[in-house]
């Protein structure tokens, strides 16, 4: 990767709202609200989830925003969440945009006899971004698991 030419404040303020739409997509995971994360993507928005980012057939391929919900709801399973991102990229083009972002998922667990497990996913996030009504949002996000670990969590 180069080192950008300086950046014009109209680029600086696409990057920075991209990038917080990264962390209100985290932010709303770990909170529970649905609405609110739904609310991130485009209504014709495509979502696919790899598993395994290493075979190439997606685990979940979802049209549309109203079908995000039960992924997204998925999530009340686990007694908690956290979502850490790391670094990201951006290619900018006009009102539409390309991305990669990291980021560690931490979710706990409990089962019916109070053991708790805590498993982390490192995941890598492949985006196409648009710009609507001056706003950003997901037009296509492709979730893909590099690697998990699971083991026993201490209360």
């Amino acid at each position: 990767m180069s080192i950008r030419p300086p950046i014009t404040g109209a680029e600086a303020a696409d990057r920075l709202a991209i990038r917080e739409l990264f962390d209100a997509y985290a932010h709303c995971a770990d909170r529970r609200d649905a609405k609110g994360q739904m609310a991130l993507f485009t209504e014709d928005t495509h979502f696919v989830v790899y598993m395994d980012a290493r075979n190439p057939k997606p685990t979940q391929d979802l049209h549309g925003r109203e079908a995000l919900a039960p992924v997204f709801d998925a999530l009340n399973a686990h007694l908690a969440t956290t979502h850490f991102n790391g670094q990201s990229t951006v290619e900018l083009d006009g009102d539409r945009a390309t991305g990669e972002s990291y980021c560690l998922a931490h979710h706990l667990t409990q089962d019916q006899h109070g053991s708790r497990t805590l498993m982390v996913a490192s995941i890598r996030y492949l985006d196409t971004f648009v710009k609507q009504d001056g706003a950003w949002l997901f037009a296509e996000r492709r979730l893909m698991v590099d690697w998990t670990d699971a083991r026993p969590s201490v209360s």
